[in-house]
């Protein structure tokens, strides 16, 4: 029997890595499943892994004209909704004292101020008793050099978990947020990275992750939607799914 049978979630930023996986294991589990990119390319490279069944479509989570249409198209496609993975993202590499203004807003743009009204609009369309699951990063508690816009802005990020959890427990609905580590994606998460620097990145992963190597987006996808669905007793909480990179 397919488990999320009846179950319908939004994953943003889905065409790709680990919003990808998660879409994916949601729907060989039977759910509906809208999906989000911002990219024709990501769009219909989803389209052809996904299937017919899922529903991609073009959305950027930096612009809150996106972020209402994106609303009022899961209203009317799915209506009401059980899951929302919030998990749309930016990085770059980049020294502090060579961020411009430019970067610094785009980050910001897409993993604070994307997520927090991406929220804000879909929690209506969410089930009492439903979940929102969001990816925040090991970066957020660690120093991470190169990564001081990024690690900020998910830390605001793992604040908003808190007290969004709280403002919806009068509805019974969960917020907790999977935290990855060094995760196995095209990129590993840095946009614009070159094969070199990827290269490299997944080299230091493999060396400074305590269990000697870097994770797959599914361990990163099985962990979001255990917090989704399993989780029933934790609201406000991040679980690192890192290796052990951020508790050992």
């Amino acid at each position: 029997m397919e488990r999320f049978n009846g179950r319908k979630a939004v994953v943003t930023g889905g065409t790709a890595g680990i919003g990808l996986a998660i879409a994916r294991a949601l729907l060989e589990d039977g759910a509906e499943v809208l999906v989000t990119g911002s990219t024709e390319q990501g769009l219909q490279a989803a389209r052809r892994e996904l299937g017919p069944r899922a529903r991609v479509v073009r959305s950027d989570t930096s612009k809150l004209a996106d972020i209402a249409a994106l609303g009022a198209l899961v209203e009317r496609e799915l209506g009401r909704i059980h899951a929302a993975f919030v998990n749309a993202g930016f990085s770059k590499l980049t020294p502090f004292d060579r961020v411009t203004e430019e970067e610094y807003d785009r980050t910001f743009a897409v993993n604070t101020k994307g997520a927090y009204f991406t929220a804000q609009r879909l929690a209506p369309l969410v089930h009492d008793g439903g979940a929102f699951v969001f990816t925040t990063s090991v970066a957020d508690e660690l120093g991470v050099p190169s990564l001081s816009a990024y690690s900020g802005a998910k830390a605001a990020v793992r604040s908003f978990v808190r007290t969004f959890a709280t403002e919806l427990l009068p509805r019974g609905i969960r917020v907790n947020a999977v935290s990855p580590g060094f995760t196995a994606t095209p990129t590993l998460g840095v946009t614009g990275a070159s094969k070199e620097e990827v290269a490299a990145f997944e080299k230091e992963g493999n060396e400074l992750t305590p269990m000697g190597r870097i994770g797959s987006p599914g361990e990163v996808a099985r962990a979001a939607l255990f917090l989704a669905f399993d989780a029933t007793f934790t609201t406000g909480a991040e679980l690192p799914v890192d290796g052990g990179l951020s508790q050992l």
